[in-house]
């Protein structure tokens, strides 16, 4: 038997990750990943042992070529994780907002999305729930580590975690999606057409494909960036020094703008970025220029901020468990109590404003024009605390293609997609008619297995110039 194990680890952040070739006989398994982690396996097996060994030797030739060099496992320090640690203050405000419902997770809880049927919470300890708009709660994700944030992508949804993966959880299996580099300490993170735009501790923007491939980077002016939003236009990055808008294509800066302190959050609307402060302020600054259109001025440092459509209302929630109503123009409407700590991070939809606490709370507020004007009078209604089912569908991530369901034949309507060996690495192309078959087929990394064909529910065209993947996975057998 032969090992031949190699790694690549690049001063900037774009690649920190070994690869790890085993001959024994017929058979070469291929082990890659971030350096620190346990990795992906790929097995095949050749008709003579002179071929597989052919085989291992250009795949390492491969990766040497691309920078890749001999080295000892362990000797680099895996990725480091950053657990964003926050002070919060129990609310002096006179009362409690207007919260219609609360589901404690039991952990504090940063991720947050609210979709058209559901309504999405992650937190530290790894889990995701989903519950109905009022308030039933649904089913639960475990995945492997803390969960960052929860971003949303058209029909995708994503978690980015501490152990350096975006898991997709879009169907009833999760999977990992991305594998950031790991010496990238995300912060937050945001896709945009099947791109994904990483904020981290060094203040660094890291945007990745499809492919789970780096495209570019652009070192921060500042350190810590806690916001990073993303439209067809530009990557918005908030950082120590204030926001800064990147070219989606390249990274070509369009706009710097300091803010009143440094960014904690950031929310975005058609024309408009919101930035959320250390100084006690919500800033709204113009997408197209970066000016300062408007501030809305709170009494501690803002974790979180959102707003109704329009910048009609501009919400906030700060380190003192508060939750800040404003109209349009920058005047405070009320600040009320969170009723569960303080708001790490916070989504309006539908005249419901949805946060997630320090507590592990996630809070449904009335935030319709009836409610907020009640609220000034001091008019709340009563909260419902929401229980846990005694049980509950729980799903967890595919790690392996053992893992993925079978099929013997297509069901009518589903799309067959095939995994290949294309110069070196494994792709998926669409078998199915009606399909550009040089188009990639974004898919999870785990469970390819060259040769094999794969069943899924429907295939989404992205801009980039290549397919996504809706709803479950199945291998054809």
């Amino acid at each position: 038997m032969s090992r031949t194990y190699l790694e690549l680890s690049q001063d900037d952040g774009s690649a920190h990750k070994f690869y790890e070739v085993t001959v024994q006989g017929q058979v070469v398994s291929v082990r890659y990943g971030r350096i620190g982690a346990a990795g992906q396996t790929q097995t095949s097996t050749f008709p003579t042992v002179q071929k597989a060994e052919a085989a291992a030797a250009k795949k390492i030739g491969e990766k040497i070529r691309k920078g890749y060099e001999p080295a000892v496992q362990g000797q680099r320090a895996p990725r480091a994780v950053t657990r964003r640690q926050v002070a919060s203050a129990p609310s002096t405000a006179r009362a409690v907002a207007p919260v219609m419902w609360r589901f404690r997770t039991g952990s504090a809880a940063f991720g947050i999305h609210i979709d058209e049927d559901k309504c999405w919470v992650g937190n530290q300890a790894g889990d995701v729930y989903t519950l109905a708009h009022g308030g039933e709660v649904l089913a639960r994700y475990q995945l492997p580590d803390g969960v960052k944030c929860l971003v949303a992508d058209d029909f995708w949804i994503y978690a980015g975690c501490d152990d350096g993966r975006v898991y997709d959880l879009s169907s009833k299996l999760p999977f990992a999606a991305y594998d950031i580099a790991a010496d990238v300490d995300i912060f937050w993170l945001d896709i945009h057409e099947g791109v994904l735009n990483v904020a981290d501790r060094a203040g660094r923007l890291t945007v990745i494909d499809h492919e789970d491939e780096h495209q570019w980077s652009r070192g921060g002016r500042g350190e810590h960036a806690w916001m990073v939003r993303a439209d067809d236009r530009a990557v918005y990055h908030g950082h120590t020094r204030g926001v800064t808008a990147h070219a989606p294509d390249g990274g070509t800066e369009l706009w710097h703008t300091p803010t009143q302190g440094a960014v904690l959050f950031g929310w975005q609307e058609d024309d408009a970025v919101y930035a959320g402060t250390a100084r006690h302020t919500v800033q709204r600054l113009s997408k197209a220029t970066g000016a300062v259109e408007a501030t809305y001025h709170c009494d501690s440092p803002v974790y979180s901020c959102a707003t109704s459509p329009g910048g009609r209302f501009v919400f906030a929630g700060d380190s003192a468990s508060s939750v800040y109503c404003f109209d349009r123009d920058g005047t405070r409407l009320w600040k009320l109590g969170s009723g569960g700590g303080s708001a790490l991070s916070m989504q309006y939809r539908d005249e419901r404003l949805f946060l997630v606490t320090t507590d592990g709370s996630l809070v449904c507020v009335d935030a319709s024009e009836t409610a907020v004007a009640a609220a000034q009078q001091g008019s709340v209604p009563v909260a419902r605390d929401i229980k846990l089912a005694a049980t509950l569908p729980t799903y967890a991530p595919a790690t392996a293609a053992a893992a993925v369901a079978t099929v013997t034949a297509a069901p009518a309507g589903s799309v067959v997609v095939e995994c290949v060996q294309e110069n070196g690495r494994t792709r998926i192309h669409v078998v199915s008619e009606g399909y550009d078959h040089g188009w990639n087929v974004q898919f999870p990394r785990a469970i390819r297995e060259p040769g094999a064909r794969y069943v899924v529910d429907a295939l989404h065209a992205a801009s980039g110039g290549f397919y996504r993947v809706r709803g479950d996975i199945r291998r054809l057998q």
